[in-house]
């Protein structure tokens, strides 16, 4: 990471009034990380938001971790070039390959999306089988199956990736035939062997709750860490000094690609909230 990402915009030489007016940094792949967004609204209403969906290069999961990690970087930088005093990384592919680099190197706190469902998913079991969805990247990483048993080793887990989700959510194909067909396919291996709990791995996977629920049955809890990562974010900025003051807070939506395709599906999510999209390119 290069210096001028680590110092930029004099983020130090702020006054602690001008820092935790500033806004909070939100990037996903695309769409999904809307309703950690979206969450984060509604818990922190007088928190800013800048959110980055990085729609040109949108899936991540099937990407390899090198690449995940620049991705990441590029976004990062980006919106600490835009002010933010802190960066959630509300795609839980980015998270698994990119969080710690991210803590590491960034001189803002920075919190992801695993941890946070985990610890959901673990209070919200009963006969202790713990399923997991996620993209390709997301699953191989085994982020969840570690945290998961990092908050108890004594529960079972059985993770399953999903790689046409995120598309088809994408594509606005959220209570379509075609993925209802493809959601039988991918959870079969519930149904056979019955979870409990499902944790939902990826941040585009909530707007699929309603297919989801129908094919694992309305029993089987659905944990979407929206609710838990933005509480998450509410105890970092109060560890770190940051939380804003009572007010109402502002926001800015800037996409990688097509930001009239972005404005049209993020409304879905956020309705009037999203006004307009901005556009930033990489590469």
């Amino acid at each position: 990471m290069s210096d001028a990402v680590l110092s930029a915009p004099g983020n130090q030489a702020r006054t602690a009034v001008e820092r935790s007016a500033a806004p909070i940094g939100v990037f996903d792949s695309g769409l999904g990380g809307l309703t950690v967004a979206h969450a984060i609204m509604r818990q922190l209403p007088a928190e800013s938001l800048i959110y980055f969906g990085d729609t040109a290069r949108v899936p991540y999961g099937p990407k390899s971790p090198d690449t995940v990690r620049r991705y990441s970087r590029e976004i990062s930088a980006f919106l600490i070039e835009q002010g933010v005093k802190a960066i959630v990384v509300a795609c839980n592919t980015a998270t698994a390959h990119a969080l710690p680099n991210l803590q590491d190197e960034l001189d803002v706190p920075v919190i992801g999306v695993v941890e946070p469902g985990a610890r959901a998913a673990v209070r919200a079991t009963r006969t202790g089988h713990i399923g997991v969805i996620g993209t390709a990247g997301t699953i191989r990483s085994q982020a969840y199956v570690r945290a998961i048993r990092a908050e108890n080793p004594d529960v079972r887990v059985t993770a399953l990736a999903c790689p046409l989700f995120v598309p088809l959510v994408e594509e606005g194909w959220t209570n379509h035939e075609a993925t209802r067909l493809v959601g039988e396919e991918y959870l079969a291996p519930f149904v056979q062997d019955p979870i409990d709990t499902l944790v939902l791995g990826c941040t585009h996977y909530p707007l699929l709750k309603p297919v989801i629920g129908e094919i694992v049955g309305r029993s089987v809890r659905l944990i979407d860490s929206a609710e838990e990562t933005a509480a998450d974010a509410r105890r970092m900025l109060a560890a770190n000094d940051l939380t804003a003051a009572d007010g109402e807070g502002e926001y800015r939506f800037i996409a990688s690609d097509d930001p009239q395709q972005f404005l049209t599906l993020g409304r879905r999510f956020l309705g009037s909230a999203i006004e307009r999209v901005e556009v930033r390119t990489f590469g």
